[in-house]
């Protein structure tokens, strides 16, 4: 079998190393902060370059009127530092009910949660309901719900009168991802036409199984959709028209941003060498191997199946051309070591029938990507079929001066027709350009794209034995993605982009009631 890592629990002995590290952490933060405290902050320096990436879409058409870098004037403070006012400061004591169809690890309840704690920055009144429960004793969701309400947030359940109660008197309630449209009817009833005026319907989905009219019977009639990529907009317009004969309401398109504190460890060169050599110490890796990794869910739509036939693929190309690189290993993070699904077997299965188990590994998910982001060289983003619907760890990726390799299939390209001047990104990727991917990769600048499919293997192959073969390419696409991330996907970009589309929202709902 492959090796095995787990990390949900602890030991006493990581405990304290943890410990030393989180003060290591706050004496590089101080002295990075002294040291920058005469200089502008980087958001501010490459604002006025900044594409935008929001826009307005009514049905069919796409409005490109919406500034999503709307910017309050600076405030200057004593100490010389430009300081922006928060763009969601309008939001204090607002009362916001957020509704997640599920409570996980995954990818749409983590940014709902993050929406969350954004604002209980600003002083708004944020209450939290899931609507699919496993079990109160769940260890994800308890530790999750623990951490909400560290932070303030309000969690109660999603049946009964507090729910209903609540949703009447919010000023907003946003519904997170497709399936969360069933909770309307089934909680609500009656009152769903009072509701509806001031309802952000959050959008992450992908897959055509979440186009049902039991699910977005409702869409038409929400103050507006947010959707984190034009191409999953266009998509969702598509569909619901041709599919479900039904209108979309105005739909925002809000890229995503990373949040502050990954940017602080990302940006800390003795907290990722410390990362580094903890995470490769535990895996068995030396410090000069090469790291290709995946960080997803594992589940056959992210891929993991392809990218090992890739790897092992690269390492007989490695070996045919005799090739001098250091050891090449995979990583799968995203594994689950309690569900055992038929296709982590298959997984496993292949890996034991070549015998590569020195040069996979699996770790168990988690909620922190950041140690394995420091201890990587490059990430795989692998994602089949229409791909991610963003694709947010590719950012945190780029963040961390990573290449990532990406697919390209789908949508070749009709971003260009929505009206925006979308670059296509900036990371050392290699992976697949379907979906929202592609609004953020520069193809052969900052990362490289391959097929979708079987018809990818081979080329993903040759990108990992390109990059495996040529150090100065990937740090200078490395480079360049980071670089792409300071000029807009950072926690304060995506703030701004949110504040423009709930400032709008409180606008239609408040001219409704």
């Amino acid at each position: 079998m492959a090796k095995v890592h787990s990390v949900v629990g602890w030991t006493p002995h990581q405990k304290r190393w943890l410990l030393a590290l989180i003060i290591l952490l706050s004496l590089s933060t101080l002295i990075a902060f002294l040291i920058k405290a005469t200089a502008f902050d980087s958001c501010d320096k490459s604002s006025t370059n900044t594409v935008s990436l929001l826009s307005s879409t009514t049905n069919t058409n796409i409005n490109t009127n919406t500034n999503v870098h709307a910017r309050a004037s600076p405030t200057s403070v004593a100490g010389g530092e430009v300081i922006k006012p928060n763009p969601l400061s309008f939001m204090k004591s607002k009362l916001v009910l957020l509704v997640s169809h599920e409570l996980s690890l995954s990818g749409g309840p983590l940014l709902l949660m993050e929406l969350a704690f954004l604002l209980r920055t600003v002083g708004a009144q944020v209450c939290w309901i899931t609507i699919q429960k496993t079990s109160d004793t769940d260890e994800v969701i308890y530790s999750l719900e623990r951490k909400m309400h560290d932070r303030g947030v309000q969690v109660f359940s999603a049946r009964g009168q507090e729910a209903i109660d609540t949703a009447l008197k919010a000023d907003l309630v946003v519904l997170n991802t497709a399936v969360a449209g069933k909770w309307l009817d089934a909680v609500l009833k009656d009152n769903v036409p009072r509701v509806l005026p001031k309802v952000l319907w959050w959008i992450h989905e992908m897959r055509g199984h979440y186009f049902k009219l039991d699910y977005v019977k409702h869409l038409p009639f929400v103050a507006g959709a947010m959707i984190d990529s034009h191409v999953t907009a266009e998509y969702w317009n598509n569909r619901t028209r041709e599919r479900l004969r039904i209108k979309m309401p105005e739909t925002y398109v809000v890229h995503l941003g990373n949040s502050n504190e990954l940017m602080e460890v990302a940006e800390d060169s003795v907290a990722k060498r410390v990362l580094r050599e903890h995470v490769r110490e535990s895996l068995g890796v030396r410090h000069e191997d090469l790291l290709f990794a995946a960080i997803n869910s594992v589940s056959r739509g992210k891929g993991q199946d392809l990218f090992l036939r890739s790897f092992y693929e690269s390492l007989q190309l490695i070996q045919a051309k005799k090739l001098q690189v250091p050891s090449v290993h995979a990583i799968i993070v995203g594994s689950d070591m309690t569900a055992q699904t038929k296709f982590e077997t298959e997984l496993r299965t292949f890996v034991a029938q070549k015998k590569i188990q020195d040069r996979v590994h699996f770790v168990n998910k988690t909620l922190t990507v950041a140690p394995y982001l420091a201890a990587i060289d490059v990430l795989v983003q692998n994602s089949q079929a229409r791909g991610e619907c963003f694709g947010r760890i590719t950012i945190e990726a780029m963040a961390f001066q990573l290449p990532v390799l990406v697919i390209n299939d789908l949508f070749p390209y009709k971003l260009w027709a929505i009206g925006h001047c979308v670059e296509f990104g900036s990371v050392v990727n290699t992976g697949t350009a379907a979906g929202g991917t592609a609004e953020i990769v520069v193809n052969g600048t900052t990362g490289i794209l391959h097929p979708v499919g079987k018809a990818g293997v081979t080329p993903l192959a040759k990108n990992i034995v390109n990059l495996a073969t040529h150090v100065e390419r990937r740090l200078t696409m490395g480079k360049r993605g980071y670089q792409r991330v300071k000029d807009r996907f950072l926690e304060q970009h995506m703030a701004e982009r949110i504040a423009s589309v709930l400032k709008d929202v409180l606008k239609k709902s408040k001219s409704k009631s």
